[in-house]
């Protein structure tokens, strides 16, 4: 009898410990399905910049939405695929990093349809067609102002150095790597550059300008065709990113220079961690932080915002100006000060 009652006891622990965890298997389900569900594109994932601002964006997500994030490999037609998919899944809101700036109509066609805000992010559609549609924001950099400060840099370190007017004629000979022509900010880092060198009252020649597409092979090809034609008569190399950047000198590495007194200053875009090893290492002049930290926060923060059904900015840091953009500030960074940059990594 004593066995038998001891025997029921014992059952009726392990049905309380049974049901006891049976409950909170079915809280945190019922937690985990609660999370909004954010559809995010990149236009595509080997980007060295969107990788980095693709980590941000899930990072902030942890615990607060769940991700529906695709690669779309350059493609405007399979990003236009993707976004149909994430509407079909259930998603509260989309976060868009077009391939095409000029395929945003139809991105914004789809999220009206579906009755779903938008937030574009790192390539900025035309402002008119931001302006169609009351539930879609951007979020982004001023073009321009990387240009502006990437001219700052290379004027600064042209005047410190001039040894590197190589033939002394007082005319800074560059060849420019431009990033995917028709992109907002290869247009604006491509013109700003070069106009802020000259304002800056230092006489400019254009040996070569063509576009590496972002891309770190592109950039290395271009230069080894560009150091085989002219040589030491390239004085400069100013690149719209620091991806086309570490490419070209993966390629002047190759034709010896940064060994004994041969050199060539190089100027990137985006302040990635491997540019900022090349300037600790003296191959390269400088870079302009493109925050891809903050640009990812930012899209995550409007984008969650907008799927809770709250005003974009709400307890957010961020503002917006006329054209319903968040615009991230850029940063000069040589060796002097680094360690900002690489605090924005971390």
């Amino acid at each position: 009898m004593k066995l038998m009652k001891k025997f029921t006891a014992i059952l009726l622990i392990l049905v309380m410990v049974l049901s006891l965890s049976a409950c909170a298997a079915k809280t945190d389900d019922k937690t985990s399905t609660d999370l909004p569900t954010i559809g995010v594109t990149i236009y595509k994932y080997d980007d060295n910049f969107m990788s980095f601002v693709r980590r941000a964006i899930d990072s902030f997500a942890k615990d607060k939405a769940k991700l529906e994030m695709t690669d779309s490999q350059n493609s405007q037609a399979t990003q236009n695929d993707q976004v149909d998919a994430m509407i079909s899944k259930g998603a509260k809101s989309l976060a868009i990093n077009l391939v095409d700036p000029q395929a945003a109509s139809t991105i914004i066609d789809k999220a009206k349809a579906a009755k779903l805000p938008v937030v574009f992010f790192n390539k900025e559609p035309d402002a008119a067609v931001l302006a169609s549609y009351d539930k879609a924001w951007y979020v982004g950099t001023t073009s321009s102002e990387s240009g502006v400060i990437q001219g700052e840099v290379i004027v600064n370190a042209w005047k410190a150095h001039p040894e590197w007017d190589r033939n002394g004629d007082g005319v800074m000979s560059y060849v420019l790597l431009k990033g995917e022509p028709g992109h907002p900010d290869a247009e604006a880092r491509t013109k700003y550059s070069v106009d802020t060198i000259v304002a800056a009252g230092i006489k400019v020649e254009e040996l070569e300008l063509q576009t590496g597409m972002w891309d770190s092979v592109k950039g290395k090809e271009i230069m080894d065709s560009w150091v085989a034609k002219h040589g030491d008569a390239i004085e400069m190399v100013i690149c719209n990113n620091d991806g086309m950047a570490l490419g070209a000198i993966q390629s002047l590495n190759a034709a010896g220079y940064f060994e004994g007194d041969k050199f060539m200053p190089v100027v990137g875009v985006d302040a990635i961690p491997d540019a900022l090893e090349q300037i600790k290492d003296g191959k390269m002049v400088g870079t302009v932080l493109n925050d891809a930290k903050n640009q990812g926060k930012a899209t995550f923060d409007l984008a969650y915002n907008v799927a809770m059904g709250k005003d974009p900015l709400d307890g957010t840091e961020w503002t917006l100006d006329d054209s319903k953009a968040v615009r991230v500030p850029y940063v000069a960074v040589t060796i002097d000060n680094i360690e900002f940059a690489e605090e924005a990594y971390k």
